[in-house]
């Protein structure tokens, strides 16, 4: 009996040994690393095992039939496999892919800073728009540090790596603005229209942007209305030039915020001196509303509104007879709207559909002549996106322009000059996330000009790759069109479009509070408008092109100094242009070759203050003097401002405020304006284009009303 036991468990021994399987082999990752840890196991059984450090594993298994083999680990994609066992060796060479995290993966970063909430790895803050020295708590002068733009003091605008200020477009809500800053006189900066104490982010493209934006050779300055406040409010603003009443309303799945101001330099300008005659002083009247409204869980309607009334009297004189003076009368209305729609139409689709509507009218007087410069638009515009997985994302969508402009004398009524501009447009983006390193946005956009009878399609392509744990590398190329400024497009309609196309490589790198980023590019425009008598049509075409080449640096450090907070920006610029009356290929008045500015803010918390202080520098500017036979081959002195602001906290929602521009009362020269013809002895006459005033002397009381009486309208203080 003992015998038949013995022979029938050897007999089980040996048919379980024969049953038994091994699986052996490799894990690595997409880069052929091999991958610790990793989870191997047999689905539905307890046989497995984990890889070495090598990457390798072997077990052995007794499980029979038609299984699946899966393999995990964090942060990569699960791999599973069909296996049959019993088999007599099972080697396996495994490749997990990464799994992508759109929290923690490489983002788009050439040409391209954020500021608010409108990315992870923001380059600016909303505050640093109102509290950096200099910029006067307006958009475009707090960008203006940053680098990739060019300091033109006499405009106020944004002259993006060597491009014009037209270039820029604005939008809102990611829908365009016409007319985005205010009306000022010749050779004095106009500010933007809109408060940035109304937008949660912005987000502003030095070149390479989107296929979703067009009509924009150069730039992208994308702004985005507050969503939610934090608590129900009221703002009210003394100002040594105006003042300004704001209200925020939190309601039932919604919320509104108003602002009313009133702006009038008179008093200003009787306490300060003026290097210009004003008969009237600029005044104005501004009001801005916004509406967030959720209409369920899947809609939400959002409608943002501006209105201004400006108007002002100066006395210009004349170039060689300047005993005799030139009167200037302007008046501006200006109304913009925009209503959007955002609905979510499952966990992957959603949809995003807007409308915008402006109206410019501006009247001037020029002695005995009467002008009027009238321009209405309609943008109307659809966006839908889809998250098809984590690793790809789809966005595409239309939108429709219609444009109506006109200029006339009004006194001369049939000489009005007009454009009636229709423009309709398709766009489709991806963006592919290959692995947490790498993503690839690929993008084309198709126009049709209606007034021109002329289709355009323009590719874009940004690629970004994750360098270390916080660094990356991006490049970027698109071809962008524009349609001509108005005061030429409406001299001749049948003008082409502009085009201009970008190539960007950018390497950014962010740890600990500190930002350093550098980028270098190259643009080249063609199709620029050129011709040689002003008013003339028949020599307006389209032949001109140019170049605009550079490398942009920025630091950004608020962690070495305990309460400081500092960035430095350089740019380099190289370009020239052969376009407007230009007899050749040359630099433009508006482009200077060296840009820098330091951006300096202190903290104080035991003194409840806030100090600033911003310099800025920019090498001469080319102009010409047509005494000489070189065209534009003269240089402006260089251009050198610093200027410092101050905020105290005087009671915890009272807060005091002053700025100073131009400190040392630098005299900065942008250009020279030349007569139109030569004197008696048979020159031209040149006269400096400066600056409206040595310096700007701003002070501010701000009070906040609300039942958190620790609110005030500066969150850093």
């Amino acid at each position: 009996m003992k015998d038949i036991i013995t022979i029938f468990s050897l007999c089980i021994i040996t048919m379980t040994g024969l049953a038994q399987s091994n699986i052996s082999g490799r894990v690595t990752d997409s880069r052929g690393e091999p991958v610790i840890g990793a989870n191997i196991f047999i689905v539905d059984s307890y046989d497995g095992t984990s890889s070495d450090v090598q990457g390798f594993f072997s077990f052995s298994t007794s499980e029979q039939g038609s299984l699946a083999l899966r393999i995990t680990y964090i942060g990569y994609e699960t791999y599973e496999m069909p296996i049959e066992l019993p088999s007599e060796a099972v080697v396996l060479d495994i490749t997990l892919t990464e799994k992508v995290n759109r929290l923690d993966a490489v983002v788009i970063s050439a040409g391209l800073f954020t500021a608010g909430e409108e990315s992870s790895r923001e380059v600016l803050k909303s505050l640093d728009i109102v509290t950096t020295a200099g910029a006067t708590a307006d958009i475009s002068g707090a960008l203006n540090t940053l680098p990739g733009t060019q300091i033109v003091g006499e405009t106020g605008r944004l002259f993006v790596r060597g491009g014009e200020g037209n270039e820029t477009k604005t939008f809102i809500d990611g829908i365009e603005v016409l007319n985005p800053y205010s009306s000022s006189a010749p050779n004095t900066p106009g500010r933007g229209r809109f408060s940035p104490f109304m937008f949660r982010g912005t987000s502003f493209s030095t070149g390479g942007y989107s296929a979703e934006y067009g009509q924009a050779l150069s730039s992208a300055l994308v702004l985005n209305s507050k969503d939610v406040p934090d608590e129900t409010r009221t703002d009210i603003s003394l100002m040594t030039v105006g003042a300004d009443v704001s209200h925020t309303r939190e309601m039932k799945e919604g919320a509104f915020a108003g602002k009313l101001q009133y702006t009038n330099l008179t008093p200003y300008f009787k306490a300060v001196d003026q290097n210009l005659d004003w008969d009237r002083a600029p005044q104005s009247i501004e009001g801005n509303f916004m509406l967030r409204k959720a209409l369920n869980d899947m809609h939400e309607l959002k409608m943002y509104s501006n209105f201004s009334w400006s108007d002002f009297v100066v006395y210009q004189p004349r170039i060689i007879y300047t005993s005799a003076k030139d009167k200037m009368d302007l008046t501006n209305n200006y109304q913009y709207i925009n209503t959007s729609l955002r609905s979510i139409i499952n966990d992957q689709w959603s949809v995003f559909s807007g409308i915008s509507y402006t109206k410019s009218n501006e009247r001037t007087h020029v002695n005995d002549e009467k002008y009027q410069e009238r321009e209405e638009g309609i943008h109307l515009k659809t966006v839908i996106a889809d998250d098809v997985s984590d690793e790809l994302s789809l966005q595409f969508g239309g939108e429709h322009f219609i444009r109506d402009y006109s200029y006339e004398n009004i006194v001369q009524p049939d000489e009005e000059l007009g454009i009636d501009l229709g423009l309709t447009a398709l766009f489709a983006e991806m963006d592919l996330y290959t692995s947490n390193r790498f993503v690839t946005r690929a993008g084309i956009r198709g126009e049709y000009n209606w007034m021109q009878d002329m289709f355009y399609v323009v590719p874009r392509l940004s690629i970004a790759y994750k360098t270390g744990e916080n660094s990356q590398m991006s490049v970027a190329y698109g071809q962008f069109n524009q349609t001509g400024r108005n005061d030429l497009v409406r001299i001749k309609n049948s003008l082409e479009d502009e085009r201009a196309d970008h190539y960007i490589i950018n390497y950014q790198r962010e740890e600990n509070g500190r930002t350093f980023r550098v980028e270098a590019y190259y643009k080249n425009y063609d199709n620029l408008i050129k011709f040689s008598q002003s008013y003339n049509p028949d020599s307006y075409t389209n032949n001109g092109d140019g170049y605009a080449r550079g490398i942009d640096v920025f630091w950004r450090d608020n962690k070495t100094l305990k309460g400081v907070d500092y960035w430095l920006s350089y740019s380099y610029l190289d370009t020239e242009r052969d376009y407007h009356n230009f007899p050749y290929q040359a630099a433009p008045t508006f482009a200077s070759e060296h840009n820098f500015s330091a951006v300096f803010k202190y903290f104080i918390n035991a003194l409840k203050t806030q100090l600033g202080g911003t310099y800025s520098y920019a090498s001469g500017r080319p102009f010409n003097n047509p005494n000489l036979e070189l065209f534009n081959s003269e240089k402006t002195a260089d251009y050198h401002d610093l200027s410092l602001n101050a905020s105290y906290l005087l009671k915890s929602n009272v807060i005091i405020h002053g700025s100073v521009t131009n400190v040392f009362g630098f005299d900065n020269i942008f250009g020279f304006e030349s007569s139109n013809e030569p004197n008696e002895n048979g020159e031209f006459i040149l006269r400096p284009v400066k600056q409206a005033a040595p310096r700007f002397i701003f002070l501010g009381v701000f009070i906040t009303l609300s039942k958190d009486k620790s609110v005030n309208q500066l969150p850093t203080l």
